[in-house]
Formats: C-alpha cells, structure tokens, sequence
C-alpha cells in the first residue's frame, strides 16, 4: 500500500467579516491588522494619509508612547519626504503592495537619511500597503520586523497582493463619509516644493537635482544613469554643490535640507 500523500497546507485568507462589522468605528484598524497579520506577520504598524500636497496625516498606529517621537512625529515633521514608498505614492496613489527595498534606491542602507531614520527606529524591514483614497491621497499601511526577525518574503507579497482588492474596498469603505476639504496645512510644501526651493538661492538646476538624488540615497553610478551623464560628472556636481553649501559630508546635506523644511 503506497505511504499517504503529505496533506497540503492552504495558504491563510484575508476574512472580512469582522472588518466589515467594524466599519466606521474605532475598532476598524484593530481588527483590519489582525487580518493583515494572519497573511504575513508583523511587529508593529503605522498608518498615514498621504496628500501630494499637504503633510501626511497620522492614522492609527501601535507604537509604543515613549517611541512616539522618534517614530511618529518625526516621520509626520518632515522624514516623509525623503521615504521611498512617499515618493513611489507621488508616482500614481494606485493600490499597491511593495516591500521597502524593492522600492529604495541601490544605495538607501547606506544613506544618511536611512541611518538618520530608520537606524532610530531600529527597523529591519519594512512592508507596505498603499490604498487609492478620494482627494488624490492613499492610505499607506507600513507595518514593521525589527532586525531580530526574519525579511518579509515574496511569497507574504504574493498573499496580500492576492487579498488587496479585498483589503481596498474595505478601506475605502471605511473613509467613505463626507469629511472637511483636508486643503493645505499650514503651507507645508509638497515633496517637489521642497526640493526645488532647497538651496535654489545657490546652486544650479543640475546640482539641485544632484542633491535631490543623493537626499533619496542614489549613488553615483544610478544619479548617473538617471541624469544622462558620468559618474565623474557627477562627482563633480557633488564636490561643487558641498563647496557652495559650505557643508563637506551628506550628514550635513540631510541637516540642511530638514532645517530648510522645518524653518
């Protein structure tokens, strides 16, 4: 008599009854995460409204309070800008599932503002969500392991990708009541605003754009290939554009350019 066949594991399903139970009550995210969850483990969440233009607005998060600062505000303050999934929702607000370094630039771990951020919060992957909302915005799901854990796996991809369309219509569901015209608050600039007015008194259209790409942790060789020109072109616009700003590392750059947004 042949041995058994190994009885096949199904894959977890995202189930929206309780999601759907709790829509426009406090208990929504609570219960959506734990959903989340069930697909691919997760330490810790935090959820924004991303705008193009205005500041991104807090959601629900699990952080603990005496991490907040470091976490939430200073990702709320200005750290938003310079986030690959912030820059990959300026693209087009679609759904959309993506773990942080299919999204960062080839040099983002060794960047200053990876280290500025990141290494605060000792983050060691990363994992988000992104919703189509009304008004041009997206909610952005960003849920976190710490370094001791295992990375996120494309096969954990693959099961939310799966489950979005489901995890989508939910959220929207949830945001769908009439709410005030989020506007601008305060004046605080758009991505593009704040790079373009970032040492525009001082350097050239081409260096400000140099800045722009080393802020976001490009290395030479991908400004170069995104610009057109060498990498000694490019050192070039680095040494000259540090010269001008009277700043010789990319921890000052970093420094400068969040007291430009701050200011």
């Amino acid at each position: 008599m042949p041995p058994p066949l190994p009885r096949r594991t199904a894959a977890p399903v995202f189930s929206p009854a309780d999601a759907i139970a709790a829509l426009h009550s406090s208990d929504f995210f609570p219960v959506l995460l734990r959903g989340i969850d069930r697909l691919a483990p997760f330490t810790g969440a935090f959820l924004t409204r991303l705008y193009r233009n205005r500041k991104p607005a807090h959601v629900y998060d699990t952080v603990r309070a005496e991490r907040r600062r470091v976490v939430v505000d200073q990702y709320l303050d200005s750290a938003y800008l310079l986030d690959p999934i912030y820059n990959r929702f300026l693209k087009g607000p679609e759904d959309a599932v993506m773990r942080l370094r299919d999204v960062a630039p080839d040099r983002f771990r060794r960047s200053t503002y990876f280290k500025h951020y990141y290494g605060a919060i000792d983050l060691g992957d990363e994992l988000a969500l992104l919703v189509r909302l009304p008004g041009d915005s997206a909610l952005f799901l960003s849920l976190g392991r710490p370094g001791t854990e295992s990375r996120f796996q494309s096969r954990e991809v693959a099961l939310l990708q799966r489950d979005l369309p489901v995890i989508a219509a939910l959220v929207r569901k949830h945001f769908d009541r009439p709410a005030a015209d989020p506007g601008r608050l305060d004046g605080s600039p758009s991505l593009s605003e704040a790079l373009e007015g970032f040492g525009a008194e001082l350097l050239t259209a081409r260096e400000q754009e140099i800045a722009t790409l080393i802020l976001k942790g490009h290395s030479s060789r991908s400004i170069a290939e995104l610009t057109g020109t060498t990498e000694g072109t490019v050192k070039i616009h680095r040494k000259n554009l540090y010269r001008k700003l009277r700043i010789s590392s990319q921890s000052e750059l970093l420094a400068m350019f969040l007291g430009s947004v701050l200011s």
